[in-house]
């Protein structure tokens, strides 16, 4: 099979299983979202530390760990992904599986935004228009929720920080991740033990099928990883740039068909205008992707 087709199986399955979360989180309940994160940073934790012996790169993880940059930004990306994971996993516990789908949607605008921001970096006019609408879109559905859609919001912005922490410190993603879980698996490990000495924890409470699941958090998290990072080797940033609008897509679909959550006129509005500015701001992308590689091929011809 050639190379870029081999990428595009492995990004539709990364995306495809991201897709699919809502239909896992809430199969660990009763157990909240704090509990069921801890988990999942633990057993990860465990799973990147056993991958990382396997694929030979614990002298990766060794460098990493020596560079005090990269050390401060892998925690600090430890700790917006935290946030992520705890409130995608409450949203979709809570019946807010469209809005977690919303705050996938515009998080590659919202990502644009924080470049504006936080890196002084200059948009184009048509990149400027799938901001605005993407402002009028979270108004409208701020109007139809009766507040703003914090859940969407939060994912968005916490998993942009958590993008630029790891662009910034510039890091393979397996080491990345193996250091980032590790950062965070001593308070997961203690919140455990604490709930297990208060008698609150879910945890081996309901069976060893539920308890099996619990420890499979970890496979669930590093297999996704593992084919994003296959992908991302093998096909074109514009190609895994579409790939991305995959997972959202299933989130929606699951949250409208399978849990039937209520979509009124003004939700449909709010989400159209969100999809308009991403058609708009994924068209200019690839077109101004376009017109510079026919100008470097123009100036290397020149030359």
């Amino acid at each position: 099979m050639p190379e870029p087709r081999r990428g595009l199986m492995f990004g539709f399955a990364a995306y495809a299983m991201w897709g699919a979360f809502p239909l896992y989180w809430p199969l660990l309940e009763p157990a909240g979202a704090a509990e069921i994160l801890a988990h999942r940073v633990l057993w990860s934790c465990i799973t990147m530390g056993l991958l990382m012996v396997l694929l030979r790169r614990t002298t990766h993880l060794r460098a990493v760990a020596r560079d005090r940059r990269v050390r401060v930004l892998l925690t600090v990306a430890a700790a917006v992904i935290s946030v992520n994971w705890v409130t995608y996993i409450w949203g979709v516990n809570n019946d807010r599986v469209v809005e977690t789908s919303l705050g996938y949607f515009i998080n590659p605008l919202v990502t644009v935004l924080m470049g504006v921001l936080i890196l002084g970096e200059r948009l184009r006019p048509l990149q400027w228009m799938a901001l605005g609408l993407a402002c009028v879109a979270v108004v409208v559905l701020a109007v139809d929720y009766g507040h703003l859609p914090w859940v969407a919001l939060v994912l968005a912005f916490s998993f942009g920080s958590y993008g630029l922490c790891k662009k910034t410190a510039n890091v393979g993603a397996t080491e990345s991740l193996a250091f980032e879980t590790a950062v965070i698996a001593p308070v997961a490990a203690g919140y455990l033990i604490w709930l297990g000495a208060t008698g609150d924890s879910d945890f081996a409470s309901h069976g060893a099928g539920h308890a099996l699941l619990f420890l499979s958090t970890g496979i669930v998290t590093a297999v996704p990883l593992i084919c994003f990072g296959a992908a991302a080797t093998r096909v074109s940033m514009v190609t895994l740039g579409l790939l991305q609008y995959l997972a959202p897509i299933l989130q929606f679909a699951l949250g409208v068909l399978w849990f039937h959550e209520d979509m009124p006129a003004g939700r449909w509005v709010g989400f159209v205008l969100v999809w308009i500015a991403l058609v708009v701001f994924t068209a200019e992308a690839v077109n101004h992707r376009r017109r510079q590689l026919r100008l470097t091929v123009e100036a290397t011809t020149a030359a």
